[in-house]
């Protein structure tokens, strides 16, 4: 196929490609399914070989979130029976930490719910991640507390932090139909303070929120523009007691499509499967790992995720390996320092609100085309299970 000929290329080159043929990539056929794993594999396998960067959430503050984020189980207003703490001690997040990183995590994501952290929030993280560094040498600890005001972005960055995940979820043009209570221009605010302060950022988004295929392309087109290190896919987990609880058109193969659209359009990058990956791309997760090169370790922020042990045995029986934590993530001329023109080098380096993995979440009411449920994906509300371990619990974790 031509287009995916082309595709390759350009992901070799770093080169940016035209948003028609992103939109191609998502208009695939089942048919030449495959062939479109196997392109975006070339490219994902010529910056980062068949290594896989296991991460591990830390949920240090559940539920109780004064925002209206239409996906989310901690939102205002939810009535899903999540678990709702506040804030754990930093000894309680460094053992949480420490399960994830026995199994092989190289980086703890700390992620607090919240409209963004005050200046004494921050204070409580800097301590958690001193508690974490003190006892894990070389661990990477991302911090994922919401919108940031001035300043803040360079005191965790001096606490040791080492990004920063917000993430900008859908496009602009769609943002005010999930979110009313904050702003898409303050998401990328928030993505660019983390960046000028030296941290290496993470953003991504959210499939299956009722998006086309064009809002899909939006905000892939836009966080290459802003050029993060990590791109957080998610796909929307639909959880009861959340507006989108009732949305669930996503199907395994619209999944893998989606991530090689990431990955054509952010070549270079740290693609991360994040939430929902269990539950839309089920038995086709393995193909998956031909298009990211990360993903969470065991469960999420408030739902449950597949057991670290099932994770880690999924990884080497589909031929990879977990990346070790003396090895660099990103391609040499990114962990250098950059590649150049954000607009033609490539996604660049930040990190975005929900640490890339708010439920997972899909959905059809915000705007655009959705695609329609079938028979061979109705909803499988049996595989979405809330968290009732690890973080904020007596329980062990999953890791």
């Amino acid at each position: 196929m031509d287009l995916l000929n082309t595709l390759v290329d350009k992901g070799l080159r770093r080169e940016l490609p035209t948003r028609e043929e992103a939109l191609a990539v998502l208009a695939t056929s089942d048919d030449d399914l495959l062939d479109v794993v196997a392109a975006a594999g070339k490219v994902r396998r010529h910056w980062f070989g068949r290594r896989v960067k296991l991460n591990y959430l830390v949920n240090l503050k559940s539920g109780l979130c004064p925002e209206d984020c239409s996906y989310c189980s901690q939102r205002l207003g939810s009535t899903t029976g999540i678990l709702k703490y506040t804030w754990l001690k930093p000894e309680q997040a460094s053992q949480a930490a420490a399960a994830g990183l026995a199994g092989g995590a190289k980086r703890v994501c700390l992620v607090a719910s919240g409209r963004g952290p005050t200046d004494r929030d921050v204070d409580r993280v800097a301590g958690t991640i001193k508690a974490i560094k003190d006892q894990n040498e070389g661990v990477e600890v991302c911090a994922c507390l919401g919108l940031l005001s001035d300043g803040q972005a360079e005191r965790l960055r001096e606490a040791g932090a080492d990004a920063y995940n917000h993430n900008l979820n859908t496009s602009e043009s769609t943002y005010g139909d999930i979110t009313t209570t904050h702003t898409y221009a303050d998401r990328v605010d928030t993505v660019t303070k983390a960046h000028a302060a030296g941290l290496s950022a993470c953003s991504g988004l959210i499939a299956g929120m009722g998006e086309s295929d064009e809002d899909l392309v939006d905000v892939v087109y836009s966080l290459r523009e802003l050029d993060p290190d990590s791109v957080p896919v998610n796909f929307l987990i639909p959880v009861e007691g959340t507006p989108l609880a009732k949305e669930w058109n996503l199907t395994p193969q619209r999944c893998l499509r989606i991530l090689a659209m990431v990955r054509f359009v952010c070549p270079d990058v740290e693609v991360r499967i994040a939430g929902g990956r269990e539950v839309h791309l089920r038995t086709m997760q393995p193909l998956a790992l031909n298009l990211a090169n990360s993903i969470f370790l065991g469960d999420y922020l408030t739902t449950e995720g597949q057991a670290g042990k099932a994770d880690l045995e999924m990884i080497a029986d589909a031929g990879f390996e977990v990346e070790g934590a003396g090895e660099v993530t990103l391609p040499e001329h990114r962990a250098a320092g950059g590649c150049g023109s954000h607009a033609s080098a490539g996604c660049g380096s930040h990190e975005g609100a929900g640490c890339g993995s708010h439920e997972g979440h899909e959905s059809a009411g915000v705007c655009g085309t959705a695609v329609p449920a079938t028979a061979a994906n109705e909803a499988r509300t049996d595989l979405v299970a809330v968290r009732r371990r690890g973080a904020g619990t007596d329980l062990a974790p999953n890791a």
